[in-house]
């Protein structure tokens, strides 16, 4: 057994934020299911939202997040973290990560603007800045002498209160499998936090790395959390669409910059669907995006930035540049042919302003979470500033909480279990899934589609919960154990929201209703 006074179950920003705020007094076990660094966090290429400008303010950062969230953000969520996203920038930027500089502006930074966004205040390494920021934070991390990594472990279920035959509603740490010696590892903690991600890969097209499948979410259902707001699924507009790279984001950076869509014939359609253009909210141009494809019968629309100086084009988007080089396409010279790719996950488990969860001592950060910030629709750069500020804020309460002393916990027991020679289940079940979920749960719903989806997701979760029963645990099974939990948790939250709003747009409910009402799921079995 391992134990640790905090546990946190993912390296992606708020899981690093939370170990290196808490790792000066704290003994700290990060567990991730590949290496330090290998997680959405890394791959966010735009930047970080924050009011650094003194022609901004908090209240317009404040203003335009609840306008892009379709009225679901809760107020008090995003002030919280607007009027700490300086603070929080200043922490980064003192840890030494290497934003680019512009010594024309008074600020000493380059600023972007994005869509949603009433001015520019993304702060970015480029458009590399995921990157920038984990691989300085990961060198903090490696070196701290409090903080054990634990690469290629993957959490199969929290240990609780429930589970071990104790009263109330507890945490207690996890089971995990360490993949390297193919062994399932009991890890104690005082304190668990849940900085897993988002659920991407639920789906058959993602811009997310391999690694979201959805298990934070997962894991806090079947220990008794809420979750909120599933049905909002980010499909970020610009997917570079091409058949050798998997899916590679185009920043939305690229908008924020001048960058035109087009038809395949030059003409320019995001005028036509909101005043805003290019630079309205992911969810409208993302939508457009879907109509335009089907009504031309296209596989692609094209997003065109080459008007501008190849050299404007190289300084700012240099990574984009290289990778779409490679495959044959000169940006500063032609379009990138691009689609909707599903990108980010809005709800989560439900939190309060410290991250904390519905059960004691167990703590959900990121992706993985809901705190109200994102609503029904996020607001393009909020994500990476939400792990930072309520990764410090987790941080603070689990230094002040009241120390406590561990109960006797039982090994992992798998004597009732056998290898399985069927692997093929896993396969053609994990393909089903992410199918049937791009096909009736996408960009435009209907009922008929979501009950659809419903009917397969219960028969596959019938199959998938058998197969886990009987026989040996494997990384395959556990993250599709987790996604087919997920998904079902965003259909039945997409089939309680009887209107349009935000992210979910429904043909049955094509209407905004006049008054905003969270959707959040209670497990039953607790």
């Amino acid at each position: 057994m391992l134990k640790f006074d905090v546990l946190i179950i993912g390296s992606g920003l708020a899981g690093m934020t939370l170990a290196l705020h808490l790792a000066a007094t704290r003994k700290v076990g990060l567990i991730t299911k590949r290496d330090l660094l290998e997680g959405s966090s890394t791959y966010a290429q735009g930047g970080i939202a924050a009011v650094l400008d003194t022609e901004d303010s908090v209240e317009e950062h404040i203003r335009d997040t609840l306008i892009a969230g379709a009225g679901l953000c809760n107020e008090e969520a995003t002030r919280f973290i607007v009027e700490h996203s300086k603070e929080a920038i200043d922490w980064l930027i003192a840890l030494g990560v290497p934003f680019t500089r512009d010594d024309t502006h008074k600020t000493g930074y380059h600023l972007t603007r994005e869509g949603g966004h009433s001015h520019r205040r993304i702060i970015h390494a480029a458009d590399a800045t995921g990157a920038a920021v984990t691989s300085t934070l990961g060198q903090k991390i490696k070196a701290h002498p409090n903080i054990t990594v634990l690469e290629d472990f993957i959490a199969i279920d929290l240990i609780t209160s429930r589970k071990l035959g104790l009263e109330g509603k507890r945490c207690y740490g996890v089971y995990a499998l360490d993949k390297t010696l193919d062994q399932v590892v009991t890890i104690a903690a005082k304190h668990t936090m849940l900085a897993s991600g988002g659920a991407g890969k639920v789906y058959l097209y993602t811009t997310n790395p391999d690694t979201a499948t959805g298990d934070g979410i997962a894991m806090g259902w079947r220990a008794g959390c809420r979750v909120g707001n599933m049905e909002f699924i980010q499909f970020h507009p610009t997917c570079l669409y091409h058949p050798h790279t998997k899916s590679f984001l185009i920043s939305e950076a690229v908008r924020g910059e001048g960058g035109i869509l087009k038809l395949p014939d030059g003409t320019r359609f995001m005028p036509d669907h909101d005043p805003r253009a290019e630079l309205a909210p992911r969810d409208v141009v993302a939508r457009a995006i879907d109509f335009e494809m089907k009504k031309h019968g296209l596989d692609c629309v094209y997003l065109d930035i080459s008007y501008k100086p190849a050299n404007f084009i190289k300084e700012h988007f240099p990574n984009i540049y290289a990778h779409c080089l490679e495959l044959g396409i000169d940006i500063t010279q032609e379009p990138i042919p691009v689609v909707p790719a599903v990108h980010f996950t809005c709800g989560g488990l439900v939190t309060d302003l410290t991250g904390h969860t519905d059960v004691d001592a167990l703590y959900a950060v990121g992706e993985v979470a809901c705190t109200g910030l994102h609503g029904a629709n996020r607001l393009a750069s909020n994500s990476l500033l939400e792990c930072l500020v309520i990764g410090k804020a987790a941080a603070e309460d689990i230094l002040a909480a009241p120390d406590i002393a561990l109960p006797p916990i039982p090994d992992w027991d798998d004597s009732q279990v056998t290898d399985t020679d069927e692997e093929v289940v896993i396969s053609h079940n994990w393909d089903e899934l992410r199918r049937a979920m791009w096909d009736y749960v996408g960009i435009v719903r209907t009922n008929k589609r979501l009950m659809r989806a419903l009917s397969r997701i219960r028969l596959l979760s019938e199959e998938i919960n058998e197969y886990y029963s009987n026989f040996h645990v494997t990384n395959d099974l556990i993250e599709l154990r987790n996604l087919v939990q997920t998904a079902e948790l965003i259909v039945r939250s997409a089939l309680l929201r009887k209107e349009s709003r935000g992210l979910h747009y429904s043909r049955d409910y094509p209407d905004m209703l006049p008054e905003t009402q969270e959707t959040v799921l209670q497990p039953t079995q607790h």
